[in-house]
């Protein structure tokens, strides 16, 4: 399970570096996106891969590597929210720049 989730954090983060480098704009928003997931799920990853664990101490005591840690969850859910709200923005941006200079490019200007 860990390999899985290496590979696909790394193929998420190479991807989103990839369309960061592309000369349109709409391709550098998905980047920021994707790189913005392959963060969210290292951080996730950072709370131990466990299944069938309660995520909290309920007043029990016990080994503490029986219990998932609830805190990657809860930075990775404030972090999903933020990436949304940041991701509607730039579009909002993407689109009122689309309209002033008629062209989507990073630098303006269409190549030739």
């Amino acid at each position: 399970m860990e390999l899985i989730l290496s590979i696909a954090i790394g193929v998420l983060a190479g991807s989103g570096v990839w369309l960061l480098l592309r000369p349109r704009t709409y391709q550098v928003i998905i980047g920021l996106s994707l790189i913005s997931y392959s963060v969210n799920l290292f951080i996730f990853s950072m709370g131990r891969l466990r299944s069938n664990a309660p995520p909290v101490l309920a007043g029990q005591t016990g080994n503490i590597a029986d219990y998932a840690d609830p805190v990657p969850q809860a930075l990775v859910l404030t972090a999903i929210v933020i990436g949304f709200a940041t991701t509607a923005l730039f579009l909002v941006v993407l689109l009122a720049s689309r309209g002033l200079t008629g062209t989507d490019h990073v630098d303006g200007r269409e190549q030739q």
